[in-house]
Order: C-alpha cells, then structure tokens, then sequence
C-alpha cells in the first residue's frame, strides 16, 4: 500500500551441524523477536542425518555463553561445565557429510568435497520454489557456510537462488574458491566462540564485497541483544521497500 509501512522481509534459515528445522526455530527465537515487524524468520531441515557426533562432540567444556552447535545452550555452571542436548535435538541433522577419513565432522574442517552437498543444494532450492519468494537467507555455522556457497551459485546465475541477501553467523569458508562474492552480506561472529574461531569467520566475510561485519563478546550461538539488533535492523533496512 502506497504510503504504508512495507512488509516484512522474508529469510530463509539454514541451521548448524547437528541441529534441524524444529532446534533452530526454537533457538532463534529471541532474534525473531527482535526483528518482528521487519523480517520472518523461515526455518529448513537438512536432508541429511548428522553423525553422533556434534561440532563439537556433546559435552566440551563450554565456558560463560559458549553455546555449541550440538547443544544450543550454556553450560549452567560457568567454565568447564558440561552441556547436554535439548529434546528438540532428537532428529540431527546436516548439510554435508564428513570426509571418509573423519568419524564424525568438525566445524574447523574443511569440507571439499562436501558429501551430500547436491542434495543440500536442491533442498535449499525446493524451499524457495514451495516457499518463497525469500528476500534473503540466513544460515548459522555449518548453515552459514553453506548459505556462501548458495551466494556464490547465485552470483554466477544460477537462477534457483533469487534471494537479495545474505546474513551468515559463526560462517566459514567450505569451498577452497577465493572468486569474490558481490551478494549483500552481514558476518555475524563471536569473539569467545569456541567452535567457529573468528578469525574463520572473518576469512568468510573476505570473500565478499563490502561485508558487513558484527562482533558480540559471547561465543557459538545466534546473538539477539540490544547492539546486534541495532546492527541486524540497520543491514535489514536496505532492503525493506
């Protein structure tokens, strides 16, 4: 409506290693709420079952807001506690699988040649054809290294991604490409993240023109607080009609 206030922007969200479509829903949650009115928040499951193992393997010692992907949540009682897997994680999933040397996929390793990464890429794509249309995509960890991927596809016409940007949360290069990636992009990192090193994230976030880039004190989980939302609402801005 001509002189209204615009809808709301549409993301789609890719979850993290050893998480699904119903954990990441649930974890995101205070982010939504952030950004309700300006943007919703559509969540994917992999189509692949994860391993036993987590990135890291469950039960790490985890210090103050160190979230891991496995886990989603504190250890409760500060450096060196333990974190268990919430109920929601009963389903794991994952966007590729480890190489056939590993026994189970770290977050630090380098993912070529990405097992099961076709089937990723096709669901990702059936969603934004059943879905959509998806003004951008959001991926965390894992997810996010596969939403780089998608931008990079996008950037060379690959006509299934019609999104316009991306944000990528505790992301890492996955690819071994260092062709430069011209998609609108927000890196969202962690400066206590255990998991996804910042400096990993960073490295992704030099692969794009003109990144954005948020830092939060805490470690490997999705920030929502005061100044992330600032910063999500400002990038989100450019593209509300």
């Amino acid at each position: 409506m001509s002189g209204g206030k615009p809808p709301p922007l549409r993301l789609l969200g890719l979850h993290g290693y050893g998480q699904n479509q119903r954990s990441f829903h649930a974890r995101t949650g205070a982010l939504r709420k952030a950004l309700r009115g300006r943007a919703e928040l559509v969540t994917l499951s992999a189509p692949h079952p994860a391993g036993p193992g987590p990135e890291p393997e469950p039960g790490v010692a985890a210090g103050p807001g160190d979230r891991l992907a496995g886990c989603g949540v504190p250890g409760p009682g500060g450096p060196g506690a333990r974190c268990s897997p919430s109920p929601q994680d009963a389903d794991p999933r994952c966007w590729w699988f480890p190489r056939p040397r590993e026994g189970a996929l770290g977050a630090r390793e380098e993912a070529a040649p990405c097992q099961g990464l076709e089937e990723s890429l096709e669901a990702v794509a059936g969603a934004v054809a059943a879905h959509g249309p998806f003004d951008g995509l959001l991926g965390f960890s894992q997810g996010a290294a596969l939403v780089a991927r998608v931008c990079a596809l996008k950037q060379r016409g690959d006509a299934r991604f019609p999104f316009q940007f991306a944000v990528l949360v505790a992301g890492f290069e996955s690819s071994g490409d260092r062709e430069p990636i011209a998609v609108p992009s927000l890196h969202v990192l962690g400066d206590a993240d255990r998991v996804i090193p910042p400096a990993r994230s960073r490295e992704l976030a030099a692969r794009f023109v003109d990144p954005a880039v948020l830092t939060h004190p805490g470690g490997h989980f999705v920030p929502a607080s005061a100044p992330q939302k600032r910063a999500y609402l400002e990038f989100l801005a450019k593209f509300l009609k």
